[in-house]
């Protein structure tokens, strides 16, 4: 995610490697789930979305990326 820290916009870029179905999801550190930014089948090739954090407060925030086999999860930071 760049930029990170971020307000209250940031762009998560990604690549996908073989056609898979794609979800990249917001939690808070408590682990609630608070949206999904992305839910659907990608071809291979570069992604980006953008997350705009402007309804949640300051703070660290996980987004998680899983397709097929692969996951991963990245922290990012809120600052109003």
């Amino acid at each position: 995610a760049y930029p990170n820290p971020f307000n209250p916009t940031t762009t998560i870029s990604f690549s996908i490697l073989e056609f898979s179905f794609t979800t990249i999801t917001a939690y808070d550190l408590t682990g609630k789930k608070l949206e999904t930014l992305i839910g659907t089948n990608l071809n291979p090739g570069n992604y980006s979305i953008d997350w705009n954090a402007s309804s949640y407060p300051s703070g660290v925030y996980l987004i998680r990326m899983d397709s097929g086999d692969f996951t991963q999860t990245q922290k990012v930071v809120l600052v109003k």
